[in-house]
């Protein structure tokens, strides 16, 4: 009786798990009312990715502010984030389309797979082992991070002043040559880097198991994996366009 009650009380990997699960059906669900939306309407793109990032960004505070209101938030962001995501989904395909370029099975459902199979990925490699997200791996990838994020703002601080930065472009996977290699690495390279840090919130959902976090937590620990995958998402997504500019049959 009293563990069943401890059980019911406290933070389980299965209940962070299932509440995952619920978020990212809603991002999807979400994605895909964006994307069919935006594909039908065009001059909604705006409104619809201006809207739904705001009210992600405020969410995303909100959260990060009181945790408790996960239970609320968390669902919120993912289906904000998602609208995000589909609209920008079907408005990179709708430039490939302009330039008679077709992605096989559309660059949404590629992003997907690449997703999907990165989060199979690291999940498998925590939970044999293979990879541990210590203290001094979370530091490492932090910094990476950190750096990642002031190169990009230096980028578009400098793109204020009409100075262009090719290989961030991606409109350069277009035109070739070193520009849109550079890209396509450093594109791979950020992918690998978000997909990293589901390792890190893998190992902070077993730490807060281990803990005896409260039963409220596991909305918490299930914001932080979709913020992740919603990154991965945004990554696979752009990598995909650049495959497809670079490589895709042209009609």
């Amino acid at each position: 009786m009293n563990g069943g009650a401890v059980r019911s009380d406290t933070a389980t990997v299965q209940g962070v798990m299932a509440k995952t699960g619920i978020c990212t059906v809603l991002a999807i669900a979400a994605g895909a009312v964006g994307y069919y939306y935006v594909a039908q309407n065009p001059t909604l793109t705006t409104v619809a990715f201006i809207g739904s990032l705001v009210v992600s960004l405020i969410a995303f505070f909100a959260l990060m502010a009181k945790p408790a209101l996960a239970i609320v938030v968390a669902p919120i962001y993912s289906i904000t984030q998602g609208v995000v995501l589909g609209t920008l989904s079907a408005l990179l395909g709708a430039m490939l389309a302009s330039r008679g370029i077709e992605a096989a099975g559309g660059l949404a459902l590629q992003a997907f797979i690449i997703t999907g199979s990165l989060m199979t990925t690291m999940l498998a490699l925590h939970t044999f082992g293979i990879i541990r997200a210590g203290p001094r791996f979370t530091s490492v990838l932090a910094l990476v991070t950190m750096g990642l994020m002031v190169a990009m703002l230096v980028g578009w601080i400098v793109s204020l002043f009409g100075v262009s930065i090719p290989f961030l472009n991606l409109g350069s996977a277009f035109d070739g040559g070193q520009s849109a290699w550079i890209g396509l690495g450093l594109n791979a390279g950020i992918l690998v880097l978000a997909s990293l840090w589901l390792l890190v919130d893998l190992a902070q959902i077993d730490e807060a198991v281990a803990a005896g976090a409260p039963k409220s937590m596991e909305w918490f620990l299930a914001f932080g994996l979709i913020v992740t995958l919603a990154w991965v998402y945004l990554e696979a997504l752009k990598l995909a366009f650049r495959i497809a500019a670079m490589f895709g049959d042209r009609k």
